[in-house]
């Protein structure tokens, strides 16, 4: 509840951040969550996000900037649609702008909870 309603304001510069630095935000995430399910510290955070269906920073920053995108690339106004649309940079090239934040890698705690909710997936169909 305290970093969810910064992201989408703020999804920008959380953009051009290290990953490190999302790692951190993601700590506290996983801290509160691990609260407010009472869960015991034997209990994977991959298992808290699945079951409490939280999805993790680097999904939800992915999910608001891919909407962000879709918005402002079918908006009306010929200065917005002109921002937005640009060619990604090469992977090496040093300068991330906002829109690379969809290209990133997902990091550990990502694939183990998507691979968790695919499973999930399977055992109920």
């Amino acid at each position: 509840m305290c970093i969810r309603p910064v992201i989408p304001y703020a999804s920008s510069v959380f953009a051009h951040v290290r990953p490190d630095i999302l790692y951190d935000l993601q700590i506290v995430q996983n801290k509160f969550c691990r609260r407010a399910a009472d869960a015991p510290w034997y209990v994977k955070n991959s298992v808290l996000h699945r079951d409490l269906k939280l999805p993790t920073i680097s999904i939800y920053m992915r999910d608001t900037s891919e909407r962000f995108f879709d918005v402002a690339s079918s908006h009306p106004n010929p200065l917005l649609v002109s921002a937005v649309s640009y060619e990604p940079p090469p992977p090496h090239h040093f300068c991330r702008r906002p829109r690379s934040v969809l290209l990133d890698p997902p990091d550990d705690l990502t694939v183990e909870v998507e691979k968790l909710l695919e499973v999930n997936k399977m055992a109920i169909v």
